[in-house]
């Protein structure tokens, strides 16, 4: 007996945009993340009282885009793809914008990692890589259906990443990413010699 035609639809999906912009920025960025973790005492004693092996300024600051020029340059770059992967997420906006939230730098020494987590009462969240020596530590995204799964096996090894439970994304300098912020991720412990470079940030809606 034939056997009846079959369709495998997709819903649901998490989307990760990536793109990689031209990298004239990167060692501006780098010489003016690495002076004001220098001078930022507030944002060290907080990584230091959180156990965090680097700088950032998360909890310190939140003024960079007036407070360095190539800061501004990069937030006018971000804007347009935020812009655009709206649209590829066919949000409707109805009149407002999503606008940018927060910034914070992250130098990450070896050793330092991010914690699963995920930015509430943001829309879209990324980071954009500076600095990514060799050996540096990827980001990796949760399934964000996992704790829903219950009786569900492994998945394979060989897993194409729409199937898997995890999927890291290994950066480099000048990558962006994005993604909706209720997607889960973490940063594995950073091998690599030199400091991993980035700058985070979220966009709400207004």
């Amino acid at each position: 007996m034939a056997r009846s035609p079959v369709a495998v639809e997709s819903l649901f999906a998490s989307r990760i945009w990536r793109a990689e912009l031209p990298r004239h920025l990167n060692r501006a960025l780098a010489a003016t993340c690495l002076a004001i973790a220098r001078e930022d005492r507030a944002g060290r004693r907080w990584a230091k009282e959180h156990g965090y092996k680097g700088y950032t300024s998360y909890a310190s600051l939140d003024d960079l885009p007036s407070r360095a020029t190539v800061f501004a340059e990069l937030v006018a770059a971000i804007d347009r793809h935020v812009g655009d992967f709206a649209q590829t997420l066919e949000f409707e906006l109805a009149g407002q914008r999503l606008m940018l939230d927060s910034l914070w730098i992250n130098v990450m020494d070896k050793g330092g990692q991010h914690a699963a987590h995920i930015h509430p009462h943001s829309v879209i969240s990324g980071t954009y890589y500076v600095a990514v020596p060799r050996g540096a530590a990827a980001i990796r995204f949760e399934d964000p259906r996992l704790p829903l799964m219950m009786a569900a096996p492994a998945k394979k090894p060989k897993a194409t990443p729409a199937n898997r439970t995890f999927v890291s994304l290994t950066p480099r300098p000048g990558t962006l990413l994005l993604w909706e912020s209720f997607l889960r991720h973490d940063v594995p412990p950073n091998e690599a010699k030199g400091a991993r470079i980035s700058v985070s940030f979220n966009y709400d809606l207004r």
